[in-house]
């Protein structure tokens, strides 16, 4: 779930980022840009309608507490090889969508390791992930014991988060919804922007889960993991979350302690969906280095 801290750091030290050159998509008549939006509108859901046949592999694919990273890796190449398959149908779907404005950048890692915090630094525009969970009556929700378990991919729309993506690299702009993580349902839709920005962040415990998609798509920028120990991840998490009273005490001590034995099979998992693991430092270094050099990507299928 979305990430905050108690420390308080500087914005990170990068060059404003520079438009991109002019495309074909941006300089073509209203009538054809029309064309191009409605090919677009119906390429992403046939992406998404195709992705929703991983949901089941990926969500089989999360650690159990106490799992190896080499098992966790092995346990993930049933979820790459389901993600790959559509990957492809993905990147042929698009081909009438015209070239993409903008790149993503994935920002994932355990609950609590930051994420939320160094995409706040980066002075780039951010997607919140977390507001694409499933609300709390969704009868598809995965289940753990009587309770629901929301550290599950199953527990996420990835659909709803790749269009949105998708929206914001070709046309800079989306409409995504509004969660409240501690009532679990979606309260409102905010609108976001990118104002040009050929580079943004979507950041979320889930965001590696559609990495593979991104980058047949030709949206990719870059997919990170941040990697901090797993105390310190477990202090942040508890302290955030009562804090923002996200979930009563017994829970939010259960779920912590399940997290803290399961987060290096969880950071292995993240890997073998594709992302770098990395600490905050390299992160923001890479991230920096992007914005100087931000311009679409070249389709996968190219």
């Amino acid at each position: 779930m979305t990430d905050s801290s108690d420390l308080r750091d500087a914005p990170l030290s990068a060059p404003p980022a520079r438009p991109l050159p002019a495309t074909a998509a941006t300089t073509a008549s209203a009538a054809g840009a029309a064309t191009a939006s409605s090919a677009t509108t119906a390429s992403t859901a046939t992406a998404t309608a195709a992705s929703s046949a991983t949901a089941t592999a990926a969500a089989s694919a999360v650690p159990a507490a106490g799992a190896t990273s080499a098992a966790a890796s092995a346990t993930a190449a049933s979820a790459i090889s389901a993600v790959s398959a559509v990957s492809a149908a993905a990147a042929s779907s698009f081909s009438a969508a015209g070239a993409a404005t903008a790149r993503v950048v994935l920002l994932t890692g355990p609950s609590g390791s930051g994420k939320t915090r160094l995409a706040g630094r980066s002075g780039l525009p951010v997607l919140r992930l977390d507001d694409f969970y499933k609300e709390g009556d969704d009868p598809t929700l995965p289940r753990l014991g009587t309770a629901v378990d929301w550290d599950s991919p199953g527990s996420w729309d990835a659909d709803a988060a790749l269009r949105a993506i998708s929206d914001l690299c070709h046309h800079g702009t989306a409409t995504t919804p509004r969660y409240d993580i501690a009532r679990s349902a979606r309260t409102g839709q905010e609108h976001l922007d990118l104002a040009g920005s050929p580079l943004f962040i979507a950041e979320g415990i889930f965001a590696a889960d559609i990495a593979a998609r991104c980058a047949a798509l030709g949206l990719l920028a870059d997919a990170i993991c941040l990697r901090e120990r797993p105390t310190t991840t477990f202090r942040r998490r508890l302290l955030r979350d009562i804090r923002e009273s996200r979930k009563p005490l017994p829970v939010l001590l259960r779920r912590g302690w399940r997290l803290l034995r399961a987060e290096p099979a969880l950071v292995a998992r993240h890997r073998a969906l594709g992302a770098h693991p990395c600490t905050h430092e390299e992160a923001a270094s890479r991230i920096t280095r992007l914005r100087t050099t931000a311009a679409p990507a070249p389709r996968a299928d190219a």
